[in-house]
């Protein structure tokens, strides 16, 4: 086990206690994150401050709770049939990461930890070799699975069968912070490993919807919009999370007035940016944010579900959507795809045409190797956006 492990997992029991100040994590250098207590806060009510991913602009400081985590370990155990030890592959600095600490604490476990080289074969491998509790689980971003499964094969008695196997061991590999894309989903089942499509954030205290599924003690609610009715967008609005996992605010207050709240019932209640749709078995979909809508010649396209529909492609391994100001049309839609087979535009645009109707067929794409990330696998929105919206580079002479 990494030496720093049993200090932050003492460090962060006593600001459960209350025993000491807030606990703010910090992206290490290397295997070793760093922490720092936060003094000036010890009257928020706050046990550990997170800074969201900041994918969307400044990162804001959440505060959560003792019982934000607590609540968010004890709903997440219960939904995967107990507690176990878990194996950290992302930074205590990210909801994720903090999560892993606050769910072992929980269990009596102490995680294994792989920082770096998270996606090389054999060092995920020997890391998850240090797991010795009966029920065993990860959490991964999508990219960090993707990666993985590049290194797969079936053939018996190479390296990459040994990950396939230890893949498998997980009882549970929870995948978060950004979409799951059909074909790595449908790649991972057909592997036999055990994947779970995560929802949550910062606010509160992690993944808090598995599957569509909330978990215990979580409310899921959606806000239609009034003139949807009829629509293919009925049903679908801004999704509000309840619970008591749900973070005690920001420490910026007007932050926290515009975002928290309690619902009908009491619990505390934070409105996402995301848009959502519930099933009649109250199972949730997102199906993009409130600020992904492209209003392109008066007609409004979901960045979100033009991204789904390319990322169906076989050719499409990755992708980004955004609306790019036009003189005549007000927005137009541009696409950054990572392809895996040769660009057919024209291909992707009649998939677009056929599934979503003829506004939300991209005018231009933009191929990249890979999509700009932050440090959390997250895409990094912002340098997507500026990617998107600059002049397409001349053809090669």
């Amino acid at each position: 086990m990494s030496a720093w492990v049993p200090d932050a997992l003492e460090d962060l029991q006593a600001a459960l206690s209350g025993a000491s100040p807030p606990l703010e994590f910090l992206p290490g250098e290397g295997d070793a994150p760093r922490w720092v207590q936060r003094p000036e806060l010890a009257d928020s009510g706050a046990a550990a401050v997170v800074r969201t991913s900041g994918s969307t602009g400044t990162p804001k400081e959440t505060l959560l709770s003792a019982e934000n985590l607590r609540a968010s370990a004890e709903a997440a155990a219960e939904h995967l049939g107990g507690h176990g030890q878990w194996l950290l592959t992302l930074q205590p600095s990210y909801v994720a990461g903090l999560a892993v600490l606050s769910r072992s604490l929980q269990a009596g476990t102490e995680p294994a930890v792989l920082l770096e080289q998270t996606t090389d074969s054999e060092s995920f491998a020997e890391a998850a070799a240090q797991l010795t509790h009966q029920r065993r689980y990860v959490s991964l971003v999508p990219t960090q699975l993707q990666r993985l499964l590049g290194h797969v094969s079936t053939e018996a008695g190479t390296d990459e069968d040994r990950l396939l196997a230890v893949l498998r061991r997980f009882d549970a590999i929870l995948l978060g912070g950004g979409a799951t894309s059909p074909a790595l989903f449908g790649r991972a089942q057909q592997l036999g490993l055990t994947v779970i499509r995560t929802y949550g954030m910062s606010e509160t205290a992690g993944g808090c919807v598995y599957d569509g599924v909330p978990l215990p003690g979580v409310t899921v609610e959606t806000e239609a919009a009034e003139d949807s009715a009829g629509t293919d967008d009925a049903g679908v609005g801004p999704v509000l999370l309840s619970g008591p996992m749900v973070a005690l605010g920001y420490t910026d207050p007007a932050l926290t007035a515009a975002r928290f709240g309690t619902d009908a019932q009491g619990q505390p209640q934070y409105r996402t940016d995301d848009l959502g749709r519930l099933s009649p078995e109250g199972r949730l979909s997102i199906t993009g944010r409130a600020d992904d809508v492209i209003n392109t010649g008066g007609v409004k396209v979901s960045a979100e579900r033009i991204r789904q529909v390319l990322e169906a492609d076989p050719q499409v391994s990755d992708a980004f959507v955004a609306g790019v100001a036009h003189p005549e049309w007000g927005q137009q839609v541009v696409a950054a795809v990572v392809l895996s087979a040769g660009l057919d535009t024209e291909a992707l645009r009649r998939r677009v045409r056929e599934a979503l109707g003829p506004a939300a067929a991209p005018k231009q794409f933009r191929e990249l190797e890979a999509l700009p990330r932050l440090a959390n696998g997250k895409p990094d929105r912002q340098e997507l956006l500026r990617l998107v919206q600059s002049p397409p580079a001349p053809p090669a002479p």
